[in-house]
């Protein structure tokens, strides 16, 4: 597999895909088309999972998601549970500023409906 990293712009987020077990997301997710721009991350993370690094960090560190972007993390954290599921070393890291409880409880609301283990980390 092809390491993968997109750089951010105004509208899209840094992503770095690493097949050595690196995932991670940092920035603002306002899109025009979400799907123009999520669909070959998502393939690439479901690609990965199917022969996944013995152990796989997921960072989340998001300032915005719009609706759009959420439904695709959604999708996305639920590919990346089937790690869990098989018994694969995985930490998932939800990164936020200090005081943004909107983000935290997007991460929280993940969680809870994924019924998956995530390590928040508030930063200032």
């Amino acid at each position: 597999m092809d390491r993968l990293e997109f750089e951010p712009t105004a509208k899209t987020p840094y992503v770095l895909l690493d097949p050595n077990g690196k995932i991670k997301f940092r920035g603002r997710s306002i899109p025009e088309d979400v799907s123009v721009f999520y669909d070959q991350i998502l393939d690439w993370i479901r690609k990965y999972c199917s022969a996944p690094n013995p152990y796989t960090e997921v960072d989340v560190e998001m300032e915005y998601l719009n609706s759009g972007t959420s439904k695709y993390m959604l999708k996305i954290l639920k590919v990346i549970k089937e790690l869990d599921m098989k018994g694969q070393d995985l930490k998932i890291n939800w990164i936020y500023e200090e005081g943004d409880d909107d983000i935290m409880e997007r991460g929280e609301y993940y969680a809870s409906i994924l019924d998956l283990r995530i390590h928040f980390i508030e930063t200032e």
